[in-house]
């Protein structure tokens, strides 16, 4: 069974419940899948010796990188899902504020322990894949997942 880890980042979680959602079409799957770490199908905390890694969410802060970095570390591969991780978008959308902005949102970059800017997985980690789209393109992840399951017999 394909070991899969699925994870949330800065991002509404749309990708990943789009994820779970194709499961009702996908149903074959379920017997292929080893989900070890879905916070949204179950309680688990065990990320460790995953083949694959699906992300979602722009990474936002020092505690993003080093969870991130922990991540890619245990998994083969690693496939960013939806456009706030492949693009670190909407939410690297105050990377792109001039100076006067910057200053009046400055006070919540502090108080959350935000980074200086908004990062995408790609500019942290070595990304395998990317499925683009808000919320992800479903037959590009489709065409992914399948890919994988081939890959990792």
């Amino acid at each position: 069974m394909l070991k899969v880890g699925i994870f949330s980042f800065a991002g509404c979680e749309g990708c990943v419940v789009e994820f779970v959602e194709l499961l009702n079409d996908h149903q074959d799957w379920l017997k292929k899948i080893d989900f070890k770490y879905a916070k949204i199908l179950k309680k688990s905390e065990d990320f460790t010796g995953l083949d694959v890694a699906f992300i979602e969410g722009a990474i936002v802060s020092e505690a993003d990188v080093e969870r991130i970095k922990k991540i890619r570390d245990s998994c083969k591969k690693l496939v960013c899902i939806g456009t706030c991780a492949t693009m670190g978008q909407p939410a690297g959308q105050r990377n792109f504020f001039n100076d006067d902005l910057k200053k009046e949102v400055q006070f919540l970059v502090d108080r959350f322990h935000q980074l200086p800017k908004v990062l995408s997985v790609k500019e942290v980690v070595k990304v395998d894949a990317e499925v683009q789209g808000c919320p992800m393109n479903d037959d590009a992840f489709v065409k992914v997942l399948n890919g994988l399951l081939e890959e990792f017999k």
